[in-house]
C-alpha cells in the first residue's frame, strides 16, 4: 500500500505506477518549504522538493525495487485491442 502526503492532499494506492503518477501530477503546484512524499508501509520511498532537481529515493536498494515492480505493473496493464472494421458493401 502507498500513500501519496503532501500539504492538501493525503491519498492511498495499491500500486506504485498510480501513486507515481499522482505524486507527479502534484510537482506543478509544489512551492518552496513543501514536500510530496510516496510512503510505503510506513517508510518514506520518495521524495519531491523545489530545492532539489530531480525526486529522491529514500533508502539503499528502493530504486531497483521500486524500477522493477515499475516493470511488473506496466507488464500487467491490459492492452485495449483495436476493433475489427466491418467489411463495407
Amino acid at each position: 500500500m502507498f500513500q501519496v502526503i503532501s500539504r492538501d492532499v493525503r491519498q492511498e494506492f495499491e500500486r506504485w505506477t498510480d501513486a507515481l503518477n499522482a505524486a507527479k501530477a502534484l510537482i506543478p503546484n509544489c512551492k518552496w518549504f513543501q514536500e510530496i512524499r510516496i510512503v510505503e508501509d510506513r517508510n518514506v520511498v520518495w521524495v519531491y522538493t523545489r530545492s532539489h532537481k530531480y525526486p529522491q529515493f529514500v533508502g539503499a536498494g528502493t530504486y531497483n525495487r521500486l524500477a522493477r515492480r515499475f516493470v511488473l505493473e506496466t507488464l500487467e496493464e491490459p492492452t485495449e485491442a483495436p476493433e475489427p472494421e466491418e467489411p463495407s458493401s
